[in-house]
């Protein structure tokens, strides 16, 4: 079991994050903003940063390559799908797209945006962990909570 500390400061104990969210075990802040036979996709629950929306499997898996035809088919469905809502709903300009194999959870993608307020980091994959430190330890306020909690709702009511 590992602990996990969410953005809204509380900490979970679960084997895979994933599969706790996935399953229903664990609810995001927000609830689900789509799902499918194969995905799940919510605010990632470590980040309070509008918009960062996490897209994982259901099936516990590692790699993009242990993706079924119809899983793949799917996954690229569901994420041009939120891209394209990030974009006409939130307003969102550009996004940093993350899959790492080597996580203590299983497969998932973050889509992470870029707002003005990152530029102080950099624009490049480097920039990408202060900025989500920095949203941790500074962008937990009410005001901020609700933003992301706007977003995951205009997201969820786009996309369903």
């Amino acid at each position: 079991m590992r602990t996990i500390t969410l953005s809204n400061g509380k900490t979970v104990e679960v084997e895979c994050l994933s599969c706790a969210l996935t399953s229903g075990l664990i609810e995001p802040d927000g609830g689900v903003i789509i799902e499918t036979e194969h995905f799940h996709a919510h605010q990632d629950v470590a980040y309070p940063i509008k918009g960062l929306v996490i897209l994982a499997s259901k099936r516990h898996i590692k790699c993009l390559d242990e993706l079924t035809e119809e899983e793949k088919l799917d996954y690229i469905n569901i994420m041009t799908n939120i891209r394209k809502a990030q974009r006409e709903v939130l307003g969102i300009d550009y996004v940093y797209y993350f899959y790492n194999e080597d996580t203590t959870h299983h497969f998932h993608t973050w889509l992470v945006p870029r707002y003005d307020w990152m530029n102080e980091f950099g624009r490049s994959v480097e920039s990408v962990r202060p900025v989500l430190l920095h949203a941790r330890n500074n962008k937990n306020t009410e005001e901020n909570q609700q933003k992301v909690m706007n977003a995951i709702e205009a997201l969820r009511n786009a996309l369903n």
